[in-house]
């Protein structure tokens, strides 16, 4: 597909889209001349993103699909490839997190769970755009991982979340490593404290390293948009490797 002057149109699949950071980068990098593929589990949520683009007057794909399955996303990106011809950014975003409890009592299913997601989910992911960003002409493309703050300093009672978002790091250097001969690029951002639904429970006080319940500051949603927009700006000569952005006053530096 092709835009104006037989430029080819940019395109993004962004997993995690019908919620929260998924939905609220969808909309940014709409604004920035993406097209958009919007992959999520379930429809309604991803209808309801696909409708707000629409207002701006964005028509997204609409893909529903279980990142964690192969056979799943081998389709996704095959029909990314029918629909458009190519790819240029890959947000993996999707997320998924457990019941918030001391490691011992941590299920073997709950911890599976997580790793499906956060980790197996995003490698799928990379693997299909990584085939199919060397094949197309212009050749590469940009992934952005969606890390977290927690792969550096977790909160208690988080060691599934917090080793699936330490192994996307390590993800992350062995993408842009094996990506740099093929101008694929590869970074990640790792948020602290954003307004979610998902993550209200801090702004209303949350657990500590020292057991004490505290209410820790919180950042507009905005400012995560604005850095992922960022990072999908560059060319492909220059990469964003690592970016945190997080409220300032958040006992992140310091924590426990």
């Amino acid at each position: 597909m092709t835009g104006v002057n037989n430029v080819p149109q940019k395109v993004a699949v962004v997993t995690g889209a019908g919620s929260g950071i998924g939905r609220a980068v969808s909309l940014g990098l709409a604004a920035d001349g993406f097209d958009l593929v919007l992959v999520g589990r379930r429809l309604e949520p991803l209808q309801q993103t696909a409708a707000e683009l629409m207002q701006g007057g964005r028509r997204p794909l609409i893909a529903p699909s279980d990142i964690s399955d192969a056979h799943s996303t081998r389709e996704l990106f095959e029909r990314v490839q029918a629909e458009f011809g190519r790819l240029d950014l890959l947000f993996n975003n999707a997320g998924s997190n457990t019941r918030r409890v001391p490691l011992e009592e941590l299920t073997a299913q709950e911890w599976q769970s997580v790793i499906d997601v956060n980790l197996t989910g995003a490698f799928l992911c990379t693997q299909q755009a990584f085939r199919l960003m060397k094949s197309q002409q212009p050749r590469g493309g940009r992934i952005i991982n969606n890390g977290s703050v927690s792969a550096r300093v977790p909160r208690p009672n988080s060691a599934a979340y917090t080793a699936s978002k330490h192994a996307i790091t390590g993800l992350t250097k062995a993408t842009a490593l094996e990506g740099r001969s093929h101008d694929i690029a590869c970074g990640q951002i790792d948020i602290g404290n954003v307004d979610t639904a998902i993550g209200a429970h801090i702004a209303r006080g949350t657990l500590q390293a020292d057991g004490s319940i505290a209410t820790e500051p919180t950042m507009p949603m905005r400012h995560v948009v604005d850095a992922v927009r960022y990072m999908a700006s560059l060319p492909l000569d220059a990469n964003v490797l690592s970016l945190t952005v997080m409220a300032t006053r958040m006992p992140l530096v310091g924590r426990g």
